[in-house]
């Protein structure tokens, strides 16, 4: 399944710019934005000032995919990796 690229204008810094990127990219990125409260523009400012190298498009799709690697490596409370058999469950010797 293929995701086709999209080309946006969007403002950063008071200046109107263009990025390409692929929907399922745009979309995570709105998604970001919304759980933190941002608007759009501000999202992209924010990645685009903490860049070190590359195109802008290139720093969004890393930091959606940064972003959504996180939320998957979270880690759980031992009490839910016990019940889904990742961990040992405990046992108590009385004696």
């Amino acid at each position: 399944m293929s995701s086709p690229v999209v080309k946006r204008s969007i403002v950063i810094a008071g200046h109107k710019t263009s990025v390409s990127l692929e929907d399922a990219f745009w979309q995570g990125l709105k998604e970001i934005a919304v759980l933190r409260q941002m608007t759009l523009s501000d999202l992209v400012a924010s990645i685009d000032t903490d860049r070190r190298h590359g195109n802008l498009s290139s720093a969004i799709r890393l930091f959606v995919l940064d972003y959504y690697r996180a939320q998957g490596n979270e880690p759980r409370k031992e009490s839910d990796q016990m019940r889904e058999g990742l961990l040992p469950q405990r046992v108590s010797f009385v004696g």
